[in-house]
């Protein structure tokens, strides 16, 4: 080995680079590279996917990235060190979030899709420790500088490099790409590194894995500069050479200078900093009095079960709460626990409804902590599928819990999320990032204005599939010729090939719907942050499943329309003075179950699809359990693996009930009795993991994430070949094998964990409940929260009226902004149903109102705080009839009078 690959971009650089981390890292083994540097642009967006991906091929992933200038030039920075990797996350951090002045912008090409760092050198020198510093290529300031300025400017920007990162810390980067005028840059630039006393490094200057991935580069490149692969001209003479080589090739490329190619060898033996050593920690909580945290988890914990249970505790409870505090405080996860229960104490402290779910409703410490609303040993609920010691993460330190909360979507969701960013600092907590990808309508239309093809045609395309995204099953050959791209078009075969090259690659960064990361220090010493689209928010660099790779903790802030229905259900109830909660609504109440028996769901949560519809009567959910499975069995999963038949069948004694084989029915019975024989549930796959195939902790973990990382095929088919190689050594057969398997496949198309089911479960009872027992509240607040779930305002109201409810029509002297209950039965539709009204100019007239109701129109008309066309509105919905008769007199009147 004479060559190391350490300048290399993927398609995290965001349309300048082509190639996936997984491609990159395949592509290096393929071709012996023993080491690879991936310095993405303006980030480490992909380096935890790069890293993922080397360490399952035996290879060595090192971090760096490629930092814009405020000038416009491009510096590649590699981590040496740890301390250098947390100054690049910081250099990128500042870069970031500081706002800059627009004349910093003035020359820059405003095409990219992600926004550059612009950083200063100023922000160079203070972050420049543990960092190596490359001249970089044509956008590198050396070179950028001797070709507009002359040899004394780039003598110069390499005297500004060496006198920050110091003499032993910068190398000269030579690179060759076949390009006019390539062998003069490189003898200028092996004169300036001698008289510099500085070394020569040879790179690839890497974009994509293979020579067919050109292709894809010069998409990208074409899109980044807004123009056609017709006229993109000598622009995308730069993804020639671009793809990863050899070393033996990149060896007899340099053979002129032997000495450039060495010192790879030579500054990759001085790269010790890999992501195996991010020092992330969580933050530790501040107890009340200075006590140790697993002493006032006790406390707290003892005292919530005291609530849940009464007292004294049932000894059952009491040895549960022993036995899992005592494996918290093993591991060390009792900050963790105690800062969640902070969180959810503060949104009863604000009045906020909030629900933990996710494996955490396995656990009665949780309970207890009012994390969660079900209560684990009534279900029957293992901890250990929550947390165990087998739970090992691929660090090989104990896998961190994971606890999700509900919370009522809108401001208030917003309200804890600012709690957040309020209590841990700007940089010691931000969003995860949410990756979008090239996929679909947009992808095809974005190939296709490269290609040249016209807009005529994209749109006849697109419109094809006006409702949803092109299904994958229909080959995208047929779907062109359907919107007239005949086969024989000279560049149909192009789209088709650059469209499968291209899917599945990073487009954008989003944001995350509520996965928030916090952290013990400076988050941004371990992943850089950045602003999000959204107002006061900022995000990290990689999304939940990065996180969770390294071992980043991340609580999920959901926000759900049916929590605020609920909150708003129960702040009517209050104020009408029959209060209820989530916690005492009645269970096995009969009316509930009757409803769901008879498919009479409309609003309510999970069970009024369409789908759950015509499902409900068949399954006839009578015990909470069954509408845990109902909530469940209406999923990609269980459909793709055809257990929603099995399971109705057995639920209604029209089948019988059967394990996966009679060789193992004994072992399979305690874990499947509950599903009568079916596979429904996560967790369950996992305990068949352990039970059949003798997997360990960690490995059934292993399996979970696989599942979970739809995105990544590759370790999801190593995960299931692992699982029946095991199988098969522990004696299964292979139609046991072969079921086993096939679950697991379903299962990563979105399977169900039971904890998640249970926690649904409990909200679809209880949005049902108060459909059948209190109407005018839940229907007034269902409308107060639109738009949210399958059904239009209209149909909600005559879905109240054919229950009985009285449902009155909006009335400027009579109606609120919200929907409001007058009666147990009667509810007044509220002004902000009016699409076209401000809500200033309606909560000023309320105001009004309060001392001086209008008699007539015109008295109306005399003091309203409406526009003209406000008024044409509320008349044409009869808001003015109490004062007019009827909409057409209404109408004239307001003609008339304007």
């Amino acid at each position: 080995m004479d060559y190391l690959e350490l300048h290399a971009r993927s398609a995290f650089s965001f349309l300048r680079g082509a190639s996936s981390p997984e491609e990159l890292a395949a592509t290096a083994a393929a071709v012996g590279m023993e080491t690879v540097a991936l310095l993405d642009r303006d980030g480490v967006y992909g380096a935890p996917r790069f890293f993922q991906a080397t360490r399952d091929l035996g290879l060595n992933a090192r971090v760096g990235a490629e930092i814009t200038l405020a000038d416009g030039s491009v510096l590649p920075l590699l981590a040496a060190t740890r301390t250098g990797y947390e100054n690049l996350c910081r250099l990128i951090t500042t870069a970031k979030l500081t706002p800059r002045p627009p004349a910093v912008h003035a020359n820059r090409e405003t095409t990219e899709r992600k926004r550059p760092c612009f950083a200063t050198w100023d922000e160079l020198a203070r972050h420049h420790q543990g960092l190596i510093a490359l001249t970089g290529d044509e956008e590198g300031p050396v070179r950028r500088a001797w070709r507009e300025q002359g040899a004394t400017a780039a003598s110069d920007a390499l005297r500004q490099l060496s006198a920050i990162y110091g003499a032993d810390s910068v190398y000269v980067e030579v690179q060759r790409h076949r390009r006019r005028g390539e062998d003069r840059e490189i003898i200028f630039l092996r004169d300036l590194a001698a008289a510099h006393d500085l070394p020569l490094l040879a790179t690839g200057g890497v974009t994509h894995a293979l020579p067919a991935h050109r292709m894809t580069a010069d998409v990208f490149t074409c899109l980044r500069h807004h123009t056609t692969l017709d006229s993109a001209g000598r622009k995308l003479t730069e993804n020639t050479e671009r793809h990863l080589r050899s070393p033996a090739r990149m060896a007899r490329l340099f053979q002129d200078l032997p000495a450039a190619v060495s010192n790879t060898l030579r500054l990759g033996a001085r790269l010790e900093f890999t992501l195996r050593d991010l020092g992330y920690r969580f933050p530790e909580f501040a107890t009340p009095h200075g006590e140790p945290m697993p002493a006032f988890l006790r406390t707290v914990t003892l005292a919530g079960a005291t609530g849940r249970y009464g007292s004294p505790l049932p000894e059952r409870v009491r040895q549960q709460i022993d036995k899992e505090l005592a494996l918290i405080e093993r591991l060390g996860f009792c900050g963790y626990f105690l800062i969640v229960w902070d969180i959810c104490h503060f949104c009863r402290e604000q009045d906020i409804l909030v629900q933990g779910r996710g494996s955490a409703a396995n656990s009665v410490v949780c309970y207890a902590l009012g994390i969660t609303a079900i209560d684990p040993i009534a279900h029957r609920l293992l901890f250990e599928r929550f947390l165990s010691e087998g739970r090992i993460g691929r660090d090989g330190h104990p896998s961190w819990p994971d606890i999700d909360l509900d919370l009522p979507s809108g401001a208030r969701r917003e309200k804890v999320i600012q709690r957040v960013y309020e209590r841990y600092g700007e940089r010691g907590a931000a969003m995860t990032a949410n990756v979008i990808t090239y996929r679909g309508r947009s992808a095809v239309r974005e190939i296709g204005k490269v290609l040249g093809f016209a807009d005529d045609v994209l749109d006849r395309f697109s419109a094809l599939y006006a409702s949803g995204d092109f299904p994958q099953t229909i080959p995208l050959e047929r779907q062109l010729e359907m919107a007239g791209v005949a086969g024989r078009h000279p560049r149909a075969a192009a789209m088709v090939t650059l469209y499968q090259q291209i899917h599945g690659l990073p487009r954008h960064l989003g944001q995350h719907s509520g996965g928030m990361v916090i952290c013990g220090g400076h988050l941004d010493r371990v992943v850089p942050l950045e602003n999000a689209t959204m107002p006061g928010r900022v995000v990290v660099q990689w999304d939940k499943d990065d996180c969770e790779e390294l071992g980043i903790v991340k609580v999920d802030f959901l926000g759900l329309g049916m929590m605020a229905v609920l909150q708003d259900t129960f702040a009517l109830c209050r104020q009408r003075g029959c209060p209820v909660e989530l916690h005492t609504i009645p269970p096995n109440d009969t009316v509930t179950y009757a409803a769901m028996q008879r498919a009479d769901t409309v609003g309510v949560f999970q069970i009024e699809s369409r789908a759950q519809m015509a499902t409900l009567p068949r399954l006839r959910p009578a015990c909470f359990y069954d509408v845990a499975m109902q909530v469940a069995i209406v999923r990609p999963g269980p459909i793709i693996g055809h257990l929603t038949h099995p399971l109705i069948r057995r639920r209604t004694g029209l089948e019988s009930v059967a394990y996966l084989d009679p060789s193992v029915d004994h072992l399979v019975a305690p874990i499947l009795e509950r599903t009568l024989g079916v596979i429904l549930f996560q967790e369950q796959m996992l305990e068949l993991a352990m039970v059949l195939a003798q997997f360990s902790g960690s490995e059934a973990e292993e399996l979970r994430r696989s599942m979970g990382l739809v995105k990544n095929n590759g370790r999801l088919e190593r995960a299931l070949a692992k699982l029946a190689t095991a199988l098969r050594r522990a004696g299964r057969n292979e139609e046991v094998v072969r079921k086993v398997t096939d679950s697991a496949v379903a299962f990563a198309a979105y399977g169900f964990p039971e904890s998640h089911a249970l926690s649904f479960a409990l909200l679809a009872y209880a949005s049902t409940w108060l459909k059948f027992h209190r109407p005018a509240e839940f229907v007034a607040s269902l409308l107060n929260n639109q738009p949210m779930g399958f059904y239009s305002p209209a149909t909600l109201i005559q879905d109240a009226r054919r229950h009985g409810l009285k449902v009155k029509p909006v009335c400027v002297l009579a109606s609120e902004w919200d929907c409001a209950v007058e009666a147990d039965d009667t509810l007044r539709i509220g002004l902000a149903q009016v699409k076209g009204v401000r809500e200033s100019a309606v909560r000023t007239w309320i105001t009004h109102r309060r001392t001086a109701i209008p008699r007539t129109l015109a008295a109306f008309l005399a003091q309203t705080p409406f526009s003209t066309p406000e008024l044409r509105t509320l008349a044409a919905v009869g808001a003015l009839n109490a004062l007019a008769g009827h909409r057409r007199a209404a109408l004239w009147q307001i003609e008339a009078a304007w």
